[in-house]
């Protein structure tokens, strides 16, 4: 999928892409430049997150030298 940058550095977000992330007019973004890319990630307060991520494994074996 291939999208134009307007002449006021302005895009649009594909619908297919708004409908999949369930988007909303005035949604805000974090912004990033990341290799040559350019990464947006829907700004989401905290609270959100509560619950989202059940079950996930937090266990890691750590570095000798990052051991507390």
């Amino acid at each position: 999928m291939t999208i134009t940058l307007s002449p006021k550095f302005q895009i649009v977000i594909p619908k297919v892409v708004r409908e999949q992330l369930n988007l909303k007019a005035g949604a805000k973004f974090q912004v990033w430049a990341n290799q040559g890319r350019i990464e947006l990630v829907p700004d989401e307060p905290i609270e959100n997150f509560e619950g989202r991520y059940k079950g996930l494994n937090l266990q890691f074996e750590r570095e000798p030298d990052r051991e507390v």
